[in-house]
C-alpha cells in the first residue's frame, strides 16, 4: 500500500490559520449582512411609527383644543345660567316688595273704601234733602220770592219774609252744591282706588311675566349647560383615549429605537471579531466613554438630574437629565462621536437626537426646533446637530441631555469636560 507524505508542521499550522481566519470571515460577513438586510427595514419601522405616533400627537392637540373649546362654552354657559339665576332672584326680590307695596296699598284702598261710604252716605244725605225741598214745593206749589213779599202784612212782616227767602234760597244752592261736591268726592275716590288696583294688578303681571320668562330662559340654559357639559365629557373621554394611544405609540418607537441600539452593537461585535480574525487590533475606545463627555450647548443648568416637582404640577417625577437652559435657536453640539440612531419627533422630548458613542454609551438632546443630522448619519465631537428650542412637554427654550449607559439613564454632570 502506498503512503502519501506528510506535509510538513509549519505548512499544517499555516493552512490551520488561514482557514481559521476564513472560517472567521465568513461569520463575519454573515453576521454584517444580516444587520445590513435588517437595518434598512428597522429603520423604516422607526420611521412609520414616529409619523404614526407624530400623527396620533396632532390628532390629540386637535383634541384638546376641542376640549378646551367644550371647557370653555360649559363655563361660559354655567355663568349665564348663573346670570339668570341671579336675575331670577332680583325679581322675586322685586315681587316681594311689590307684595309689600299691594299690602299699603290694600290698606289705602279700605281707608279709601271707608271714605266712600261716608261720601256716599254724605251725598245720600243731601240727596235726600234736596228731595224733601223739591217734593214740598211741589206739595205746597212754587211760589214766588215776588208773591212771598207782597204778602206780607207790615214792614216788620216783610223784613222776616226777606230773611226766610234768603235763608231758603241759601239752603236750596248749598244743598245743590254740596250733593255735586259729594258726587265729585265718590267719583274721584272711586277712580284712585281703580287706578290702585290697576297698578298693583298690572305690575303683579308683569313681573309674573318676567319671572315666567327668566324661569324658561333658566331651564334652556340649564339644559344647554347639560348637553355641553355631556359633549365636554365625551371630548374627554377621546382625550383620555388618545393619550393612552400615543403613551403605547412612543412606547413602540422606544422600543424599535433601543432594538436598533442593539443591532448597533451587534454590529461593532461582528466589526471586533471581523478584526479579530484579521489579527487587527481592536479599534480604540469611542469618544464617549465615562468623563469625555463636552458640553452640548453653552448654558446653565436650570433643572438638574434627580427627583424634583414637576413644572407641570403633577406631584414628584423622576428627571432623567439634565435642563441646560439656553436661547431659542442656540446651537447645540455632539458631546462625542457616534452614530445617530434617533433624529425626528420622540413624544414628550419633542424634536429629539439620539446618538450611540459605541460602548454601551448613548447620549440625548430633547426639544430641538431644529435637527441638523439624519438618522445613521457619523458623526463627531462638537459637530452643530441642532437648535435649542421647545417643542414637545416642554415650559420654555432648554435642551435636555441625557446620557445612558446600557440604556439606564445617568447623571451626565459628572461626564462633562
Amino acid at each position: 500500500m502506498a503512503f502519501r507524505r506528510a506535509l510538513p508542521a509549519h505548512l499544517v499550522n499555516n493552512m490551520h490559520t488561514a482557514m481559521l481566519r476564513l472560517t472567521a470571515m465568513l461569520l463575519a460577513v454573515l453576521v454584517m449582512a444580516q444587520p445590513a438586510l435588517s437595518r434598512s427595514t428597522l429603520q423604516e419601522r422607526i420611521e412609520a411609527q414616529r409619523q404614526k405616533a407624530l400623527h396620533t400627537q396632532a390628532r390629540l392637540h386637535e383634541k384638546r383644543g376641542e376640549l378646551h373649546a367644550a371647557q370653555v362654552r360649559v363655563g361660559n354657559l354655567q355663568g349665564q345660567l348663573a346670570q339668570t339665576s341671579a336675575a331670577i332672584s332680583s325679581v322675586n326680590v322685586h315681587i316681594g316688595e311689590l307684595a309689600a307695596q299691594e299690602a299699603v296699598t290694600q290698606r289705602q284702598l279700605a281707608w279709601n273704601t271707608v271714605q266712600l261710604t261716608a261720601a256716599q252716605q254724605t251725598l245720600k244725605r243731601h240727596s235726600d234733602a234736596l228731595n224733601r225741598r223739591l217734593v214740598d214745593i211741589y206739595e205746597h206749589g212754587d211760589l214766588g220770592y215776588l208773591e212771598v213779599l207782597l204778602a206780607a202784612t207790615s214792614f216788620a212782616d216783610f223784613v222776616e219774609r226777606w230773611d226766610d227767602l234768603r235763608l231758603v234760597i241759601a239752603a236750596n244752592q248749598r244743598a245743590v252744591r254740596e250733593r255735586k261736591a259729594a258726587e265729585k268726592r265718590v267719583a274721584a275716590i272711586q277712580s284712585q282706588l281703580q287706578a290702585a288696583q290697576a297698578a298693583v294688578q298690572a305690575s303683579e303681571q308683569a313681573q309674573e311675566r318676567a319671572k315666567n320668562q327668566l324661569s324658561m330662559l333658566a331651564n334652556e340654559r340649564a339644559q344647554l349647560v347639560t348637553i355641553a357639559d355631556e359633549q365636554r365629557r365625551h371630548v374627554a373621554s377621546q382625550v383620555a383615549e388618545m393619550e393612552d394611544l400615543s403613551s403605547n405609540e412612543e412606547a413602540q418607537l422606544e422600543a424599535l429605537i433601543v432594538e436598533r441600539e442593539r443591532e448597533l452593537a451587534a454590529e461593532r461585535a461582528a466589526a471586533a471579531a471581523r478584526a479579530r480574525a484579521q489579527g487587527v487590533a481592536g479599534n480604540p475606545p469611542p469618544e464617549g466613554a465615562p468623563g469625555g463627555l463636552s458640553w452640548p450647548v453653552s448654558g446653565t443648568i436650570t433643572s438638574p438630574f434627580g427627583w424634583r416637582h414637576s413644572p407641570f404640577g403633577s406631584g414628584l417625577e423622576f428627571h432623567q437629565g439634565l435642563d441646560i437652559g439656553a436661547p431659542m435657536g442656540a446651537t447645540i453640539t455632539a458631546a462625542a462621536g457616534g452614530t445617530v440612531i434617533n433624529a425626528g419627533w420622540y413624544g414628550g422630548y419633542g424634536n429629539y437626537i439620539l446618538i450611540d458613542h459605541g460602548g454601551g454609551i448613548s447620549t440625548g438632546y430633547g426639544h430641538c426646533s431644529q435637527i441638523f443630522v439624519a438618522n445613521g448619519q457619523q458623526v463627531q465631537k462638537g459637530q452643530a446637530i441642532g437648535a435649542v428650542g421647545s417643542t414637545g412637554a416642554s415650559t420654555g427654550p432648554h435642551l435636555h441631555f441625557e446620557v445612558r449607559i446600557n440604556g439606564k439613564p445617568v447623571d451626565p454632570a459628572p461626564r462633562l469636560r
